[in-house]
């Protein structure tokens, strides 16, 4: 299986000017299916977005994107499958989330009611167990980002 490091460098083949050092890599979602097909979504152009609560990013240890920063996007098993640099972030609640963002996003059908429905799932289901309640006024961090590169 190809390693980060080795996606890292052929990428920077086409893009020189990228840091030497290889990004963290990550993968959408919380489960195989999800995952495996945000990342094709990414493969595909479609998916320019993400959102991610700053609860759940709080509890795993993780910082909110700044513009420039790149990543390597994975499938569920690992592999990478595409690099991208976040363009930009802002922080509001989930209930302030629009129809351009929900497009952007490219999950489902595109449409804000799509993506609430999911998104208000799968934070009920990474935040189970918190006091943090989920609801329309959730602090979510929406990232719209740019696929720089991509393999298969």
């Amino acid at each position: 299986m190809d390693n980060n490091k080795d996606f890292w460098n052929r990428f920077r083949q086409r893009c020189p000017q990228a840091p030497e050092d290889a990004p963290q890599a990550f993968h959408f979602c919380d489960n195989q299916t999800d995952a495996d097909e945000c990342a094709n979504l990414v493969v595909s152009g479609q998916k320019q977005a993400t959102a991610a609560s700053l609860a759940e990013m709080e509890i795993n240890g993780y910082q909110i994107s700044e513009p420039g920063d790149y990543w390597i996007v994975t499938n569920y098993d690992g592999r990478p499958r595409a690099v991208i640099q976040t363009r930009s972030v802002e922080v509001k609640a989930l209930g302030d989330a629009d129809d351009q963002f929900a497009w952007d996003e490219g999950e489902g059908d595109r449409s804000l009611a799509w993506w609430k429905k999911a998104h208000l799932a799968y934070f009920r289901r990474v935040l189970k167990g918190t006091d943090v309640p989920v609801d329309d006024s959730l602090a979510i961090a929406f990232e719209r980002f740019d696929t720089l590169y991509t393999e298969g």
